[in-house]
C-alpha cells in the first residue's frame, strides 16, 4: 500500500493494515491515529517509539500469534504469509537444524512458558539456534525485555514491508 492511501484509508481499515504487523491494540489505534504522516521514514518511527514499552499483557497477546521458530504457519492471510516469509532462513529440509530448533524451542517454552520468539528475518538458521541457545541462560525478566524488543523489531519490519512511498 503506498503511504497517501495508508493515510486517507477510513480508520478500520489503516487499523486492519496494521494488525498483521502486531495485533497490539494501543499500536494499531495509536499509528493509525497518528495519520497523516508526512514520509514512510515518519511512519516508521513512530511506529518504533509508538511500540515502547510493551506491556506484559500486550506481549503476552502477541505472542499468541507467532509460530515456533523452525514451524510454518499453515493458515491463509497477511501475517501468515509474513511470519513465512520470516522465517526463510531457516530450511525444512535441514533435518539437523530442525531437530536442533525443535529441542531448543521446548527447553524454552519449558523454562519461559512461551515461545521462543526472535526477529528470524534476515537470520540464518544457525543465528537463530545460537541466540535460541544464549537466551536460555537469561532469567525471566531479562527474556521478557528481549521479546519485547523482538516484538518491536518485527512489527517495524513488517510495516516497512507493507507501506511503500
Amino acid at each position: 500500500m503506498k503511504l497517501a492511501e495508508f493515510n486517507t484509508a477510513e480508520p478500520a481499515a489503516a487499523q486492519a493494515t496494521l494488525r498483521p504487523c502486531i495485533d497490539v491494540t494501543r499500536w494499531v489505534e495509536a499509528v493509525a491515529g497518528a495519520r497523516p504522516f508526512a514520509s514512510r521514514d515518519g511512519l516508521l518511527a513512530f511506529a518504533a517509539d509508538a511500540a515502547k514499552p510493551f506491556t506484559p499483557a500486550e506481549v503476552e497477546a502477541a505472542m499468541a500469534h507467532h509460530p515456533r521458530i523452525g514451524e510454518r504457519p499453515t493458515t491463509a492471510g497477511t501475517e501468515a504469509s509474513m511470519s513465512r516469509s520470516e522465517q526463510a532462513g531457516v530450511d525444512p529440509a535441514d533435518i539437523e537444524a530442525a531437530e536442533a530448533l525443535a529441542r531448543g524451542n521446548r527447553e524454552y517454552e519449558g523454562k519461559f512458558g512461551r515461545v521462543f520468539l526472535i526477529r528470524a528475518a534476515g537470520r540464518t538458521a544457525p543465528e537463530i539456534l545460537q541466540a535460541l541457545n544464549q537466551r536460555l541462560a537469561n532469567s525471566p525478566e531479562e527474556e521478557d525485555t528481549i521479546v519485547a524488543q523482538q516484538l518491536r523489531e518485527i512489527a517495524v519490519l513488517r510495516l516497512e514491508g507493507l507501506i511503500s512511498e
